[in-house]
């Protein structure tokens, strides 16, 4: 494993200075409604079992009049207002609002000493011990490992360790750089970005 580097304000593009936060709001925003299973389901009236036979006489009886006893106004009827389940909770975010809010959210790193860049992260033994050390030598609360193409060895390292979590560059987005406490990438990947900006 190549030595890491932690990258100052200084060298990051304008680009990535100029943005401002609310773009960064708005994509996790989006990020977390996109996430909602959306199952929260009640039984309305015609879903609930019974209530085919008509509870009294339409009239004589001195009672309002009832047509069937799963009415929601009767015990063990139907839910009157319950959530609906075909909502769609999906917002849209532009590409370019995207691309923004993932320049915010690495500013913010940069500015905290929080971005490391190394020439590979690349774990050939496949151990969990040895990925667990390369974390645990960075210091930091949690990390975002961005890999330009993760190797099987490399994947299953890191897969069961709680602090860590190792994605493709292709998967970086807004709201996992904001959601990690640090973030490791590889040059490539780090080149790449910065050169897009």
């Amino acid at each position: 494993m190549s030595k890491t580097v932690v990258v100052k304000t200084e060298e990051l593009p304008k680009s990535f200075l100029e943005v401002h936060p609310h773009n960064l709001y708005l994509y996790c925003k989006a990020y977390a409604s996109g996430l909602r299973a959306n199952t929260a389901q009640t039984k309305n009236r015609s879903a609930v079992r019974g209530g085919g036979k008509k509870p009294w006489a339409q009239k004589g009886g001195g009672r309002a009049r009832a047509g069937s006893l799963r009415s929601p106004i009767f015990v063990g009827g139907g839910v009157a207002f319950g959530p609906s389940t075909d909502k769609n909770y999906n917002q849209k975010v532009n590409k370019k609002q995207k691309k923004l809010a993932l320049y915010h959210a690495i500013a913010e790193k940069v500015a905290s000493d929080r971005v490391f860049v190394i020439d590979s992260v690349e774990i050939e033994s496949g151990k969990t011990k040895d990925a667990s050390a390369f974390v645990n030598s960075l210091e930091q609360r949690d990390v975002l490992i961005v890999k330009e193409l993760t190797d099987n060895n490399t994947f299953l390292a890191f897969r069961n360790i709680q602090n860590a979590y190792l994605i493709e560059a292709n998967e970086l987005n807004a709201y996992l750089a904001a959601a990690y406490h640090s973030i490791v990438i590889e040059k490539a990947v780090w080149e790449k970005l910065t050169k897009e900006s």
